[in-house]
């Protein structure tokens, strides 16, 4: 998902205490993808009620939001509009990729091979208008802002970080350093001890914080070459050249130059032109009179969300729910203790 050239982008590891105070965009379809794909039982099956209905993107939510904001930061949560029609191929492609993954964890979990079932059964996950709105009404439930985007959620993730009104962007895609942002926040839907695939080995994931600025200085290129750079190595909006990584896309662009004189020395099949996903880098749908403002968190209607209609623990959302009022200034937290009385 996404444009990966992490590999030639400059870095720092740092600290969720670093973010204290600060405001950042989530890129919030990518989070959801990522719960949905994470967050399953030993079989692969996703997390669900009695009613069949799946949980696993509600979960993740709630828990890894409170515990950003219990450390003090704030989240303003994007979701994507309608798809252009750049990424067409790319949508039809993922249905595809699903398709064969369900066939593989079928098959796993008639072999009784749970690590592969779990490991297939990842790939399968999907997300549906639905979940959307779930995930919508738990966060106005939480006090957390949402910003319904016209198209693509990380260029308007981007927009809002380039006119001030966050800090940053939360991704584990560069997209959004294409399309402008000053800074770009990975690892966070994710930080703390993960288990690495197919090992007994455990690993600390940190936050790293990437500046456009620094990132283009330190490579010696403009923004306008970063995007070549993402359209060879390639995205949601065409498959890349083949044999093209990021390093090498970065040798042939600094030679290069211009968009013009690269394509001059690959060989473009796609379906969409390359100056046209260019432009559109440049130039994306987004909303510009967009507006948002924190508010108080609804404990009586976390409880009836996450606990009556999906029968989550009643004990571990009130600890949620205490998380997110201490939170708040004095006066709300005294209103908690009324509450819970």
């Amino acid at each position: 998902m996404g444009i990966q050239i992490f590999d030639i982008l400059p870095k720092r590891d740092i600290e969720i205490e670093d973010l204290k105070g600060r405001i950042l965009a989530v890129d919030a379809f990518l989070w959801l993808h990522q719960f949905l794909s994470i967050i399953r039982q030993p079989d692969g099956t996703p997390l669900m009620d009695s009613k069949g209905r799946i949980t696993s993107h509600l979960s993740g939510i709630l828990y890894r939001s409170a515990r950003l904001i219990e450390s003090g930061l704030k989240l303003v949560f994007v979701f994507d509009g309608p798809s252009p029609k750049l990424k067409s191929s790319t949508v039809e492609e993922r249905k595809n990729l699903k398709e064969q993954a369900k066939i593989k964890w079928r098959e796993a979990l008639d072999e009784e091979n749970l690590e592969g079932a779990k490991k297939a059964a990842q790939a399968t996950s999907y997300l549906t208008g639905e979940m959307i709105q779930q995930s919508k009404n738990l966060l106005e439930f939480m006090g957390i802002p949402v910003i319904q985007a016209p198209s693509e959620g990380e260029a308007q993730c981007a927009y809002l970080c380039q006119e001030g009104y966050v800090y940053a962007v939360s991704s584990q895609d560069s997209d959004s350093l294409l399309f402008n942002s000053p800074r770009l926040v990975r690892n966070l839907s994710m930080t703390g001890r993960r288990k690495l695939p197919r090992q007994d080995t455990y690993v600390e994931i940190k936050p790293e914080l990437i500046e456009l600025e620094t990132a283009l200085k330190n490579l010696g290129i403009t923004r306008e070459q970063l995007i070549t750079i993402g359209l060879l190595v390639g995205g949601d909006y065409n498959p890349g050249i083949k044999g093209y990584g990021p390093k090498k896309a970065l040798e042939l662009v600094k030679k290069e130059k211009t968009l013009k004189k690269v394509l001059e020395k690959i060989e473009w099949n796609h379906e969409m032109s390359a100056e046209e996903i260019y432009d559109f880098y440049l130039k994306p749908d987004i909303d510009k009179e967009v507006s948002f403002e924190f508010t108080n968190p609804q404990p009586e209607k976390i409880l009836k969300f996450m606990v009556d209609e999906h029968e989550f623990s009643q004990e571990r959302i009130e600890k949620i729910i205490k998380v997110l009022m201490e939170s708040k200034d004095s006066n709300q937290q005294k209103s908690l203790g009324s509450w819970f009385k």
